[in-house]
């Protein structure tokens, strides 16, 4: 779509390409180079057709059950491990890479890249370069695409370009309709225990016309305790837990909604509570990051600003 890889340094039939990250996946098909992709994460599902590709991770835990049985998992395995996650280094050495994607920025989000290199060090038929990406605000998001294009040879500005005036057209639309007070929002991102959305989704709120009220640009997710969510007393609350679409998000909200202080909070009380696809959205640092910002803009804005997300990427609670 926005590249052509037959004008790049390895040809048609030389470049292959691992992505170990969804986020990293997405880029590469909004680059135009899904066709060179021989390999995928388990975790990776977008874009469609992408599921019949080999998968060359998978997690050292059982991802199924509530939000606190694989917190508790999770937690017991870090205790012990290095890693939550294990690559496939036969199948890595049947499909030849040329180039593997990674990310050094959560090692409970995907495989980090001191596990990619130890695979990559054990591999006879193939010496892959190994890209790994570690966003943590939105620009982070172009210089991950240039990233990604210019270790390919291809261009990245045209994407980077056309992401660029989706999200100034958001904006400018959020301004014509933020007349007033904007309101306050609590994104979480885990239900139980419970904890805020850091990193680049406070910058989306705020891009979208709201005031976050927890968590800090460029920084780590943080615990939330509950005290604090009920002392912010949120006007809006956008549940978007990693790793979980609409369906399960509704399910585990339960945890949420059985706390005695629920019903006090005025997000409850003016039925502003909203469910989202964090899976699909806010927690893949790809593209889509700026589908995350136009969701939020439908949220804060609702009648006024609409881009068809509503009942696919988020639902009123």
């Amino acid at each position: 779509m926005f590249s052509d890889l037959r004008d790049n340094q390895f040809g048609e039939s030389q470049c292959r390409i691992v992505s170990l990250i969804p986020s990293a996946t997405e880029i590469v098909a909004a680059l135009g180079l899904a066709d060179f992709l021989v390999g995928r994460s388990h975790e990776c599902d977008c874009p469609p057709g992408i599921e019949a590709l080999p998968v060359c991770t998978s997690p050292k835990f059982n991802p199924e059950g509530s939000s606190a049985d694989v917190h508790d998992r999770v937690t017991e395995l870090l205790q012990s491990a290095l890693s939550v996650y294990q690559v496939n280094t036969e199948l890595l050495d049947v499909l030849q890479p040329t180039h593997i994607l990674t990310q050094a920025q959560c090692d409970v989000c995907a495989v980090n890249l001191s596990d990619v290199e130890a695979a990559v060090a054990t591999l006879v038929k193939a010496s892959p370069t190994i890209i790994s990406l570690q966003p943590r605000v939105l620009d982070d998001l172009w210089s991950d695409i240039r990233h990604v294009a210019q270790a390919i040879g291809v261009d990245g500005e045209p994407l980077i370009l056309w992401l660029k005036q989706r999200l100034s057209a958001c904006v400018q639309q959020v301004q014509k309709m933020a007349q007033g007070d904007r309101p306050t929002v609590a994104c979480i991102e885990w239900i139980e225990p419970l904890m805020a959305a850091g990193n680049w989704v406070p910058e989306l709120v705020e891009l979208a016309g709201g005031i976050s009220c927890f968590g800090t640009v460029g920084e780590h997710s943080p615990w939330l305790q509950w005290e604090a969510l009920a002392a912010e007393d949120p006007d809006i609350i956008v549940a978007m837990p990693c790793g979980y679409d609409l369906s399960k998000t509704h399910e585990e909200m339960v945890a949420l909604i059985h706390r005695p202080e629920w019903t006090t909070l005025r997000a409850v009380k003016e039925n502003r509570v909203y469910i989202t696809d964090g899976n699909q959205y806010f927690n893949r640092p790809g593209p889509r990051l700026i589908d995350s910002l136009e969701l939020l803009a439908e949220i804060f804005y609702p009648g006024k600003m609409s881009y068809g997300y509503e009942g696919k990427g988020w639902r009123r609670l």
